[in-house]
């Protein structure tokens, strides 16, 4: 059974609103060696179509930094999995995910392979609620902003988690990894 894993910048007040993120090259490249090894990205609406507008290849001739190209590149080819109940349709190498989401997610994850990857605020929290997500990676940035979406609000039951991982980011910022308590 491949894992799902699931990823996200986020502030040290909690904001993962991705415009009061500072993105920098160090961050792009280990964000495209995280999604290089998943065999499938799996979004909910509002990520895909996030990702896809800022993503989808080819960009123009210098309309982002040479060193941002490389998760350009990876992100571009990746299968995508969509939820949602309101798209009629995508592609961008994309398939959509309809049906009951335990089920669905079940299906995947069943499929052989190194694992899915995830990302997002609404989808996570619903996967969560599941118990599905089999890693959780926060990237915490040293920034406070104060306001801004945060990270599974409305979860119904705690989920315990145990540090597997840790690494520091030359720009302050901290990648924590961590697998449930089963």
């Amino acid at each position: 059974m491949r894992p799902l894993r699931y990823s996200i910048n986020v502030t040290l007040d909690g904001c993962c609103d991705h415009r009061v993120i500072i993105p920098d090259e160090e961050l792009h490249r280990r964000a495209a060696e995280s999604i290089a090894r998943a065999d499938a990205l799996l979004f909910g609406r509002v990520t895909y179509e996030l990702m896809e507008a800022g993503w989808r290849g080819p960009a123009p001739a210098g309309s982002r930094p040479a060193w941002m190209e490389p998760f350009a590149r990876t992100i571009d080819a990746k299968k995508k999995y969509v939820v949602s109940g309101t798209l009629a349709g995508v592609d961008w190498n994309a398939e959509l995910v309809r049906g009951e989401l335990g089920e669905a997610v079940q299906l995947l994850k069943r499929e052989p392979g190194q694992g899915l990857f995830t990302g997002g605020v609404k989808l996570p929290l619903a996967l969560a609620e599941l118990g599905l997500i089999d890693e959780y990676e926060f990237v915490v940035h040293p920034r406070i902003v104060g306001r801004g979406p945060t990270l599974f609000a409305g979860l119904s039951k705690l989920v315990d988690l145990k540090l597997v991982d840790r690494l520091e980011y030359a720009s302050g910022a901290v990648a924590m990894r961590y697998e449930p308590r089963r």
